[in-house]
Formats: C-alpha cells, structure tokens, sequence
C-alpha cells in the first residue's frame, strides 16, 4: 500500500501513534477509530493487537452500513487497502469475522451502558440507569450513517444458524437476565412490588428498546425519545410498590443539537 495512504487507513497509521488520550475522554471508547481516537483504544499493546483492533473497530463501523452478512472478508480488505490474506491471518473465515465484531459490539454495550449503570445505587435508581445509558447508547448510533449493531445483528441472524447466532443469543438472554436482576433487587429495596414478574418487566423493558429503535431509525420521528421516555415511566409506575416513594431522577442530559 503506498505510504501517502496511510493517513487514510487507521490500521497502518495506529502502528505509529502511542500518544494517551486526555483523561476526560472515557467516552471516545464507543466511537469508530479515527486520527483522534486511535492510540486511546491501543497504548501499551502490542502492534499485533493494535492492528486487530483497529481491523475490527472499522469492521463495526462498517457492519452497521452492510450489514453483517455483507460484512466480509473480501468486503473489508477492500476498504481498508489490506490484502485478503492478512486478514484471513487475523480472522480466519467470514464467520470468524462476524463473531469478533459481535463480541467487539457486546463488549462496548457492556462497557458503555451495563458497567456504569450497575455502580449505581440497588433498586429503581439502578433501573433508571440502565434506561438512561442504554438510550444514550442508541442515541450514539442514530447519528452515524448506521444503526445499532446489536439490532442490526439481531434482525440479520435471527434465523441464521451458527456461532455468531448462538452468540448473540447468549449476549440478549445475560441482557434480559441483567434487566431482570435489576427488577429483583428493586423489590428487595421496597421499591418495587413484591409480586412484580421480573421476567415480564425485562421483556417490557426490551420492548421499549426495540420500539424507539423501529420509530427514531425507519419512520423518522422526533419524538421517539419522548414516546420511550414515556413508556418507560409507565412500567416503572405499574411496578411500583404502593408505599414506595418516587426514586430521585437525575438531571435529563442537554440533548444534541
């Protein structure tokens, strides 16, 4: 690849910059890699890892616009200006592929949404959390020219035998029993009733999640995050304990412009 290209492709120029990111950058983990970006996700490890991660970071950014059946070997060499046989020495087949991007989509959710929201305080404040950073998640996404990979991923496989699809079944079922978990502990604040299904109010919850994904990213309306936002109240309020008093909301975040 001739080297006035370089700048152009975040896998050969992440093998030169080991520069740390400023402290206040925690969430710069969740975008695709740029000039900016690159030697916060890699310092200190190895330039055999820098690379692959670099490689999958793009192939994320890139599944989100193809989807992950487009998202190929071939696909992904052509955009990166690699050759097909280093990536077959990082990856392997296309399912080898499809199944680090997951893991690589799994790990940023957790990072970004579930990790944050479980250091908060046991009960509705944990499940408001859980809300909050999981529609900043999906909020992230609705301004890239793709959508939520876990989405994107779930419509795709859902009847496509293999280990990308047992995989991310795993990933939503350790989801749902996150959200259940959550429920469950709620009660055991007082928070919530004690005969709450925590199974069905994962399931509700979810649903509102999927619903605003459907209503912000196909039919364009603005008021999705309204209509989740209210949704969301309503099960939080049909789960209440009668006695309970009402968890204290933080701050609604400025929205982006």
């Amino acid at each position: 690849m001739p080297a006035e290209n370089d700048a152009q492709h975040p896998v050969t120029a992440v093998l030169t910059v080991h520069v740390r990111a400023p402290p206040g950058l925690r969430d710069a983990r969740c975008l695709p890699v740029d000039k900016k970006e690159r030697s916060f996700y890699f310092t200190g490890v190895r330039k055999g890892e820098q690379t692959r991660q670099a490689i999958l970071d793009h192939a994320l950014k890139l599944a989100t616009q193809v989807g992950f059946e487009g998202l190929t070997i071939g696909r992904l060499a052509d955009d990166l200006g690699l050759s097909k046989s280093g990536l077959f020495a990082h990856f392997g087949a296309k399912e080898d592929l499809q199944l680090d991007v997951l893991r690589t989509a799994a790990e940023r959710f957790v990072g970004e949404v579930v990790r944050p929201a479980l250091a908060a305080p046991r009960g509705e404040p944990r499940v408001r959390a859980l809300f909050d950073r999981w529609i900043a998640w999906e909020r992230f996404w609705d301004r890239l020219p793709g959508a939520c990979p876990i989405v994107t991923a779930s419509i795709e496989l859902d009847d496509r035998p293999g280990r990308a699809r047992d995989f991310l079944v795993q990933s939503q079922r350790d989801w749902a029993d996150t959200l259940a978990n959550a429920a469950r502990a709620a009660i055991r604040e007082g928070h919530f009733r004690d005969d709450l299904d925590c199974d069905q109010f994962a399931y509700e919850f979810s649903g509102i999640m999927l619903a605003y994904h459907h209503v912000a990213r196909l039919m364009k309306d603005a008021r999705a995050r309204e209509r989740a936002e209210t949704a969301f109240e309503a099960l939080i309020r049909a789960a209440r304990a009668g006695d309970a008093p009402r968890a204290e909301r933080p701050a609604p975040r400025r929205r982006a412009t």
